[in-house]
């Protein structure tokens, strides 16, 4: 019989001998998924036997799946993101630390503005970035958008999850027609688009490709279908002075700053992420009245 140590060691070695770079961090969160304990117990209980086979086989059923490729998110269900634990499956990207910075940047934005404020965040999925706000900037109401009813179901989970449902509402809404009616005006929109070329989805590792909903990758022939039709079609829901923010990916920060501007946005600008990427750019519109 094997201690919960014995388990996890055995569980770090099959996934580093399959290549996962982060062996140590998946194992423990493997660990703790299939055992219902937190991994300060896991730590603590290291030399406890296991007397539950069920648990021993829920565990190797979990690596095999991550051997096959599945992200390790997918397999326990949740991830962080700015500090909350997030509900995730097939039906919604894993939420990634670049993403963070389009978080920050909305955050600050909010707390800029001051007194209560409304943001919408448009291609929701998870609905992380949103209710990372909403949870910053308590006095804001934020509106998650998606046109995907499964990634709805997980933005409403995610908001009961983090007790953000008074403040936070998830609606269904398609990023590529005109926006629906009523919605009101909002001090900036925020979103993290689908942006990869459909010609660059076959070549991504097989943990993106083969898991992760094509929906929210594909942003046309050149990946930038969505932040044109965003650009355009919704800016008459900003305010005055609003702000419009997007995530992009890697060298697409020059064509989304013209896009905006092209638009009637000013003062353009783009944010780094932490290894020097330009990952978010934010415009402001004025005087649309």
């Amino acid at each position: 019989m094997n201690t919960y140590n014995d388990v996890f060691l055995e569980t770090r070695r099959r996934l580093r001998a399959a290549g996962i770079e982060a062996y140590d961090l998946e194992a423990r969160l493997i660990m703790a998924h299939a055992t219902g304990k937190s991994r300060e117990e896991l730590l603590r209980d290291g030399r406890i036997f296991v007397a539950d086979g069920a648990v021993t086989q829920e565990v190797d059923h979990m690596v095999v799946r991550r051997i096959n490729g599945e992200p390790v998110a997918y397999i326990v269900g949740e991830w962080e993101f700015y500090g909350l634990p997030i509900t995730v499956n097939e039906s919604v990207l894993i939420p990634r630390v670049d993403t963070e910075v389009l978080a920050q940047e909305a955050i600050a934005l909010m707390k800029r503005h001051g007194g209560r404020t409304r943001l919408l965040d448009l291609c929701a999925g998870s609905g992380c970035v949103g209710l990372a706000v909403a949870h910053n900037v308590p006095n804001c109401r934020v509106i998650l958008a998606d046109n995907c009813t499964e990634a709805l179901k997980i933005c409403r989970a995610n908001m009961q999850k983090n007790n953000l449902t008074r403040n936070v509402t998830a609606i269904e809404a398609d990023a590529l027609s005109d926006p629906p009616q009523l919605l009101g005006r909002f001090d900036a929109i925020i979103s993290n688009p689908p942006y990869i070329p459909t010609g660059d989805i076959a070549t991504l590792d097989v943990s993106v490709r083969d898991f992760e909903p094509a929906a929210a990758l594909d942003g046309g022939p050149d990946g930038l279908k969505f932040f044109r039709e965003i650009a355009q079609r919704w800016k008459a829901l900003l305010k005055d002075g609003g702000y419009l923010a997007f995530e992009c990916g890697i060298d697409q920060a020059q064509d989304v700053r013209g896009i905006l501007k092209r638009s009637g946005f000013a003062d353009v600008r783009t944010i780094e992420d932490t290894i020097g990427i330009e990952r978010v750019v934010v415009g402001k519109l004025e005087n649309q009245e």
